[in-house]
């Protein structure tokens, strides 16, 4: 009897082990680890904070929508690019790649680190990267293998705007100075091509390194031309920030044509002197969808209307919808679907409409994402952009209009 008894008693725990079993919750699948490499530190650190948060903001919407991948959610893994030790940014690259295992990359920024990381890292391991700010005109061309996207424009199309914009201001005599890599030599080149082209004159070219004690001997150089106006191609919190710093001091220029790597607050916040009347161009566009992302970015804590954070945004949008259009997190897929999603057929998908995007892909149907920027990429998987044409009045950049 004993042992009929226990007997029982085994095959009645045995029972409820297993009915246990089967309703101890499943665990979630691990979050989606997607990186965001900016130059946190470095000469463009007063624009990457809103930068980074911008791309978050898409990513934060793609989680909290539920509708990634049957509910997955986004990790964000952040790292620095310094924006000019290529070294420094592609070892930062690696360990987003290799260790944190990110399956896409929100950047780089700046041109040289950005085909650092492309060329290093990103492109042999299969990784695909938007780049929100990256503008050397050398990245059209790059051997990317279908990895390589970017929703900021070329500086070969911000090159002539500008040079236009010059002639159209009555400038016919310039000088100019560039950040000596790929960034400011691309966008130098482009301009000066340009301006050539419509009758303009470049009185004296010289280049200028980002973290120089002194800019003296480059100011005097560019004083001797004798031209009217300095165009400044340089990094708003290193560089060319001195450079104009200097100009005003020694009386050499008192206006000045900036481009996008220039246009910051932080610029008018610190440069001792007046640069009314000084001008230039920074992508952007007056668009519904720009206004839509502004009140977002506002709200979010962020300066909506600050450089590339529209586009950071877009490419953090990119990134999650050409997942889902995979349907999966594995890397090949996501690159293979960029263009599908960023450009028609489909419905059109502005900022805040992350999750119907998402929606509409998982049911099998197609978006075109327009965002913040009005995104449309060409073949070679860059924005063919518009830009805001900017003027200096006061302690204000004032918008003229949208080219």
């Amino acid at each position: 009897m004993r042992r009929i008894m226990n007997t029982n008693s085994i095959l009645k725990r045995l029972a409820l082990f297993l009915v246990g079993a089967l309703i101890i919750p499943t665990f979630a699948a691990a979050d989606i680890k997607m990186g965001i490499i900016l130059g946190f530190t470095g000469p463009i650190e007063s624009l990457t904070p809103d930068m980074g948060n911008s791309a978050e903001l898409a990513f934060k919407e793609v989680s909290d929508s539920g509708q990634l991948l049957g509910g997955q959610k986004v990790r964000v893994v952040r790292a620095d690019s310094t924006c000019i030790d290529a070294a420094a940014a592609t070892a930062a690259a690696e360990r987003l790649i290799t260790s944190d295992k990110v399956v896409g990359i929100m950047g780089a920024d700046c041109s040289g680190v950005t085909t650092a990381i492309a060329n290093n890292v990103a492109i042999p391991n299969g990784v695909t990267m938007v780049s929100p700010s990256a503008t050397s005109p050398a990245l059209t061309t790059i051997a990317d293998n279908g990895y390589f996207f970017r929703t900021a424009p070329s500086d070969a199309r911000q090159g002539q705007v500008l040079a236009q914009i010059t002639v159209e201001r009555g400038f016919n005599d310039v000088a100019v100075t560039f950040i000596n890599n790929d960034y400011g030599k691309g966008l130098s080149d482009s301009f000066i091509n340009a301006y050539k082209g419509l009758g303009g004159k470049v009185s004296a070219v010289v280049p200028h390194e980002a973290d120089k004690a002194d800019f003296s001997a480059e100011v005097a150089a560019l004083n001797a031309s004798g031209a009217s106006i300095l165009a400044v191609f340089g990094y708003v919190d290193q560089g060319g920030n001195h450079i104009i710093q200097g100009s005003i001091d020694s009386g050499a220029f008192d206006k000045f044509i900036l481009a996008d790597g220039m246009f910051g607050e932080s610029l008018l916040k610190n440069i001792d002197g007046d640069l009314s009347g000084t001008f230039g161009t920074v992508p952007g566009t007056d668009s519904k969808g720009a206004a839509s992302f502004a009140k977002m970015a506002t709200s979010a804590g962020i300066k909506g209307g600050g450089p590339f954070t529209g586009e950071s945004y877009d490419a953090a949008a990119l990134l999650m919808l050409a997942m889902q259009s995979g349907g999966s997190t594995d890397r090949a897929a996501l690159a293979s679907n960029v263009l599908a999603v960023a450009n028609t057929p489909g419905e059109k998908i502005m900022p805040g409409e992350l999750g119907k995007a998402l929606r509409i892909l998982a049911n099998g149907g197609a978006v075109d994402y327009v965002g913040a920027t009005n995104v449309e990429l060409t073949g070679v998987g860059e924005a063919a952009g518009s830009y805001k044409e900017f003027e200096v009045k006061g302690k204000v950049f004032s918008t003229v209009r949208f080219r």
